[in-house]
């Protein structure tokens, strides 16, 4: 029997496996909140230099007015305010650099003579919308902006080391220690962040929080998948992405309640600390057990399982793996012997290029991987620039996933894995194109583009992870997942510099993805539909998915007036 026949036995998606997957996808919340805590922490609200002395009277324009706050939640920044002190000196504020006149004789707005420029120091945010951000905080503007913009890169750097660091840990200690030590560390280091002392610590303890939130992630993908049969695995990997989006909409929710930054981040961190208390009752899974030859510990959790499902417990753990008995005793043995294979040598990751059918399905499939992260990533972070309300925007933006994923799974099983994804991609690109036509004062419409194609993404970005396992053979699949969860990150590091892109021109990271996205759900057509077909072992069968078979009759040697139809792969 293989493990995979345990299912058969014990229930491919029952109560057991229930309670286990939605407690364990209960604490992936906690990876999409972390993942999208920065687009409120490093918001730059409307801000203008500031001077040492006490200003009196401000002027803008034709408007004078004795408080900033009644005019910088208007102010553009593209032309500066003018203000008096106390001591009768004038003053011209823009953001980055201010002014002193020489010698006013009227408090003008225009003024002709000479001016002393100084570097700006100190300024002065408007608070009506935001309390406090990380850019209040320690002044992340003008020369020191880029620092707030690195925030999210280096988040990102951090998920795609935690993804290698804790991936390989787990086939190691275990994925349920790996899982409690991530969840303790999110906690831990998320509440750790709202209490940064300055913006270096901060960066340094976002960066740990991302390792250990991507860790979490990609075992928590690996937990579930061996606690679920093949008849629900589809739609149980796929949904794990909706516990994400699920953290998407509590970073909105949060975010629209509670305006600083270090109370948002502490509520955030603390959203799922209740799966602390339980987590460390998680049993270890039976892939992992019969691999490491822990037989009795597999054998109290079948009995479990058998138990909690409502079955009988008929298998024993030590004979799970165990090769079927030769029939023919010795005799079969040594003819066995005389055709046993050559030691099956080791593999690397220039076996997914072995050949030029491969290696095109290689760089397509990575390329499905890298746009998929790019583009949801795009969509989630520039989301609240789109106009209308940022925090309405972006909770929408995890909303469409929820259906996302439905229609994934329902598609991926009636039309097939290419039909899908392609259109999906597709679709994506017309949403992104039709946002850069469209006009600026049409927000609803725009907004409603932008959804469509984070629904769009979402499907190709949650379908490519089965995709990827079914065009790959068993000796080469998880170097073929491993190396497009890379391409995936390395998307997800690219994404904020596209979205930053905006300050060029506010269309062109719409117009990377959509021009992307186009061409990848072009060429995806190109791979062969694995829909209903058995999951391949050698190189050679990877290489004849897709091929059409061509009949054609073959005549015995022997028997000539005998025929026997044969089938051939067309190359």
């Amino acid at each position: 029997m293989t493990v995979e026949k345990i299912f058969d036995e014990l229930g491919h998606f029952k109560r057991f496996q229930a309670c286990l997957y939605f407690a364990a996808v209960f604490q992936a919340v906690a990876c999409g909140i972390h993942y999208l805590a920065s687009v409120f922490l490093v918001e730059t609200p409307n801000f203008v230099c500031s001077i040492p002395d006490n200003i009196t009277e401000i002027l803008f324009g034709n408007l004078t007015v004795s408080s900033f706050a009644d005019i910088l939640p208007e102010y553009n920044g593209k032309t500066p305010l003018v203000v008096k002190t106390d001591w009768g000196e004038q003053w011209e504020l823009g953001r980055c650099q201010r002014s002193l006149r020489d010698n006013p004789v009227d408090f003008t707005y225009e003024f002709s003579g000479n001016k002393t420029v100084v570097a700006c120091d100190r300024f002065i945010y408007d608070h009506s919308e935001i309390r406090s951000s990380i850019v209040t905080e320690w002044d992340l503007v003008c020369q020191r902006g880029w620092l707030a913009k690195l925030c999210q890169p280096t988040f990102m750097l951090g998920v795609l080391i935690g993804a290698l660091v804790f991936g390989d840990l787990a086939d190691r200690i275990g994925r349920v220690k790996v899982m409690m030590f991530a969840s303790l560390c999110q906690f831990g280091f998320g509440v750790a962040v709202a209490f940064s002392p300055n913006y270096y610590v901060f960066v340094v303890l976002r960066f740990i929080l991302a390792m250990v939130s991507s860790g979490y992630l990609v075992v928590v993908f690996v937990y579930v998948t061996e606690f679920t049969g093949i008849k629900w695995r589809t739609w149980t990997s796929m949904h794990v992405h909706a516990a994400f989006a699920v953290g998407i909409m509590m970073v909105a929710l949060v975010g629209y309640l509670v305006r600083e930054w270090w109370i948002y981040q502490i509520i955030l961190s603390t959203c799922t600390a209740p799966f602390l208390l339980f987590c460390w009752k998680f049993p270890e899974t039976l892939f992992y057990l019969l691999a490491k030859g822990r037989y009795k510990e597999a054998q109290k959790l079948l009995e479990t399982m058998a138990r909690v499902n409502g079955m009988e417990c008929r298998l024993r753990a030590e004979n799970i793996l165990e090769e079927p008995e030769m029939k023919n005793g010795s005799a079969q043995l040594s003819k066995d012997a005389e055709s046993a294979p050559k030691a099956q040598k080791k593999l690397s990751i220039l076996d997914l290029f072995g050949s030029w059918r491969m290696a095109a399905r290689t760089c397509t499939v990575w390329a499905i991987w890298f746009i998929g992260s790019l583009g949801y990533y795009v969509f989630s972070l520039g989301s609240v620039s789109l106009g209308g309300n940022q925090y309405v925007n972006l909770c929408l933006v995890g909303v469409v996933e929820l259906p996302a994923y439905v229609i994934g799974c329902f598609a991926m099983d009636r039309i097939g894995r290419k039909k899908t994804c392609g259109p999906a991609l597709l679709l994506a690109s017309v949403a992104c194109i039709l946002i850069i036509v469209v006009p600026d004062n049409i927000q609803s419409l725009t907004i409603a583009l932008s959804m469509i194609g984070k629904f769009s993404v979402s499907i190709a970005f949650g379908l490519i992870y089965l995709y990827s396992c079914e065009l790959y053979p068993t000796v080469i699949r998880s170097l073929a997942v491993g190396s497009g969860s890379m391409m995936c990150r390395a998307g997800s590091v690219v994404a904020p510099f596209c979205v930053y892109l905006a300050d060029i021109w506010q269309y062109l990271p719409q117009l990377i993805v959509g021009i992307l996205a186009f061409v990848i759900g072009v060429l995806t057509f190109l791979l062969p539909e694995t829909l209903g077909e058995p999951l391949t072992s050698t190189i050679e069968e990877a290489e004849a998915l897709g091929r059409k078979p061509r009949r054609i009759l073959a005549r015995d040697s022997n028997h000539p007036e005998e025929t026997m139809e044969m089938y051939q792969q067309d190359a």
